[in-house]
């Protein structure tokens, strides 16, 4: 009985995290007009559907390239910033690590607002731009902390070998740093894509016109409950479950 517990509380477990989605995308293959049940299908008219709606699709390109981009970004700061910090001795090298680590404490919703004065009283105007530069804001501090716990000493000491050969600054960083910290460096992007992808607070103060995906899905809520809604949610899970896969296979996996 003893040895079954285990296995029940992981089963329960499971069970708790995916019966919500389970059940959108269940419902997300509903032939009638509500996503309730008694369920009627399976159909695929829902995904037609909205395959079909131009708003959609645009915001759904929106959103893939602001979380591409803004991963770019975050990722390329957070690593100059972690080598820096971590190769060269700074004044107050610890107060800047904290810095560049606290925006995590803070609120989507705090960063979102201060963004947003900000860009107000300057007077840039809100686009995917600004929501791109939000999204960097948020995904730095992650960046940053991935790539510089991977920098170790072993990384350290093929660096000075390669600079006692004769490469420069530049080669050392592009031929020896970047390869060997590169699983580091694509688990930050890949994290920084997905949740970029699903954040919805920054992508719906910081746009006005040109929106994500996100915010797309919150204004078709207002309209009430839809198969609509569950076939946008079935696809998005599917895309952020790709690429965990994707950072598994190519991150992760174990090298013989």
């Amino acid at each position: 009985m003893m040895r079954l517990l285990p296995w029940a509380y992981l089963l329960a477990a499971f069970v708790f995290i995916y019966l919500p989605v389970g059940t959108l995308v269940l419902f997300s293959f509903q032939e009638g007009g509500l996503p309730v049940p008694p369920f009627e299908g399976p159909s695929l008219r829902w995904y037609g559907d909205i395959l079909s709606d131009g708003d959609l699709m645009g915001a759904l390109g929106n959103s893939l390239m602001v979380a591409f981009g803004s991963s770019a970004v975050a990722v390329t700061l957070g690593f100059f910033a972690a080598y820096g910090l971590a190769r060269h001795v700074l004044p107050g090298s610890a107060l800047l690590r904290g810095l560049l680590i606290a925006p995590l404490t803070v609120s989507y919703l705090i960063v979102g607002l201060g963004l947003l004065i900000v860009l107000t009283r300057t007077g840039i105007g809100l686009s995917l731009v600004t929501a791109g530069i939000g999204h960097v804001v948020i995904n730095l501090p992650l960046a940053f902390a991935i790539i510089y716990a991977a920098m170790g000493a072993q990384q350290q000491n093929a660096e000075r070998a390669a600079r006692d050969l004769g490469a420069g600054e530049a080669q050392v960083i592009a031929l020896v740093t970047v390869p060997m910290l590169l699983p580091a460096i694509l688990a930050a992007f890949f994290l920084s894509v997905t949740l970029s992808w699903d954040e919805f607070i920054i992508s719906f103060l910081l746009t006005r016109f040109d929106v994500t995906l996100p915010v797309e899905i919150w204004s078709l809520l207002r309209s009430g409950l839809s198969p609509r809604l569950n076939a946008i949610g079935s696809l998005v899970f599917l895309v952020s479950v790709a690429v965990v896969l994707l950072l598994e296979i190519l991150v992760f996996r174990k090298r013989p």
